[in-house]
């Protein structure tokens, strides 16, 4: 199947041939597709930079009217849409659904933002001298993307893109091309330019090169790991590149002795383990005080019994499989080296054999752990979690801001004090007081602080920040 989208043509690439499988029955082949090599993401790159002047002075309702399409198609489409995310992806079909309603909410709130694009008029300290602040689009930008949220994460970079007047290279995940490819081809009938978007699947190493060493690249956002995001970041400051990184967290949460035990478990199995763990903001650290301790660890043991794990598209299921053969092997390897260190693993820690044959893994919880060992300060991403006894608040605090990642943070808690307290002293982007530390809202600020984040922020009204340069102009009317 033809996979790139250059310059408004559909193109096969030259960088071979890429098969994509359903994670919840390897058998099933969603879809074979030819990968963009080096030269097809040059082209992407020069079909980019083309209609950039254009597309920047381009009608701001024009920008709406595209966005606002986009955003009526997928919504209406919301049932097949969300069907093809829990086909390539694996997370359920109740998931996918909902990521495919939240991918329009996010172009139809961007569009908006087309028309919201202000500037100031200030008086200058000079008398009889204007100032004008405005904000012009940025240039060609190129948008590498993960596979957890195939649909999402690419709409929250594109939508601000193209609001703001940019043009752009979309590299997806090479897990999820089949979303990537329908995302691309629901912008063309919503009537973007040819040249606007521009969309290239294959090696990130090979893609990412060109992407990161060619000039005409004015800015690169990217979501992923944080090894691969520092290397995007030396490339882009060589020459001056604007770059806007989210990568991993080792996200905590704490459960204080006055929490409600009932809601608490129920928040931290959802943050744990729902999308089997392959969230960014999922919690992977529980740090409990020690008078709720023994009890939350023996109602969490009972929640995850209850939880169904199976084929996402299975009515019933609560849990689908992991994206892929690899992951699920790096997600084990790590829960080995938590028994290596000493932890007791009191659930889970299994690959599960379904009636289909996929990539199956049994939510999988550690207790006894001390915050030196490396299931405590690694990024697991799948379905595990651990939990640290803290003596009190100020302990459990102390032990939540342990960490080289500082991307999500929860508490839960029935004191005003501590959840005030504990909004102010975490060190991380993101605070939930008694909710998952997963779960997001697309109108307001999303990212990191520490090895979670460099860069401006992303989503919300705060995306234009990095999709756009201030310009300050001074005006003698003579």
């Amino acid at each position: 199947m033809t996979t790139n989208y250059i310059a408004g043509a559909w193109i096969d690439g030259l960088g071979g041939e890429l098969i994509s499988l359903n994670p919840s029955d390897i058998r099933e082949v969603v879809g074979a597709y030819h990968q963009a090599g080096a030269s097809d993401a040059t082209d992407a790159v020069a079909a980019a930079h083309a209609v950039f002047a254009s597309w920047a002075s381009s009608p701001i309702q024009q920008r709406f009217d595209v966005l606002d399409a986009a955003g009526n198609e997928i919504l209406a489409r919301v049932s097949e849409i969300g069907h093809l995310i829990a086909r390539e992806e694996g997370k359920t079909l109740p998931d996918g659904i909902a990521e495919a309603k939240r991918t329009a909410a996010i172009f139809k709130f961007h569009a908006g933002e087309a028309l919201r694009l202000s500037g100031e008029a200030v008086t200058s300290t000079r008398p009889g001298v204007e100032v004008e602040v405005r904000r012009e689009a940025l240039g060609v930008v190129a948008l590498i993307t993960p596979w957890n949220f195939p649909m999402a994460i690419p709409a929250w970079k594109i939508a601000p893109a193209i609001a703001a007047g940019c043009t752009i290279v979309f590299k997806p995940a090479s897990y999820v091309p089949a979303c990537a490819i329908e995302l691309a081809r629901i912008l063309e009938r919503a009537g973007l330019p040819a040249g606007v978007l521009n969309l290239v699947v294959g090696s990130g190493s090979k893609i990412g090169d060109v992407l990161v060493s060619d000039k005409r690249v004015a800015g690169i956002s990217f979501t992923g790991s944080v090894g691969v995001g520092r290397s995007l970041a030396v490339g882009c400051a060589a020459r001056g590149a604007r770059v806007q990184l989210e990568m991993g967290g080792k996200n905590p949460l704490v459960i204080l002795d006055d929490a409600d035990i009932d809601r608490a478990v129920q928040i931290s199995a959802d943050g744990a383990f729902f999308q089997a763990g392959q969230r960014c903001t999922a919690s992977s650290r529980f740090i409990v005080t020690r008078g709720i301790h023994d009890r939350f660890v023996e109602a969490l043991q009972k929640r995850m019994r209850q939880l169904t794990v199976d084929h996402a598209l299975k009515e019933g299921t609560h849990i689908g499989p992991v994206v892929d053969g690899r992951a699920l092997r790096d997600i084990l390897g790590h829960v080995d080296a938590g028994r290596a260190e000493g932890a007791e693993l009191v659930e889970g820690g299994d690959r599960l054999n379904r009636e289909t044959p996929g990539h199956y893994m049994a939510p999988t919880l550690f207790v006894g752990t001390k915050p030196e060992m490396g299931i405590n300060k690694e990024e697991i991403f799948g379905p595990v979690a651990s939990i640290q006894r803290a003596e009190d608040y100020e302990e459990a605090l102390a032990m939540s801001n342990d960490t080289q990642f500082g991307l999500s943070a929860g508490i839960c808690t029935t004191s005003l004090k501590y959840a005030r307290d504990f909004r102010r002293r975490s060190e991380t982007g993101l605070v939930m007081v008694n909710l998952p530390t997963a779960g997001l809202d697309y109108h307001v600020p999303f990212g990191g602080r520490k090895a979670s984040n460099y860069g401006p922020r992303e989503q919300g009204s705060y995306a234009r920040e990095f999709f756009t340069i201030v310009k300050t102009a001074y005006i003698d009317p003579m």
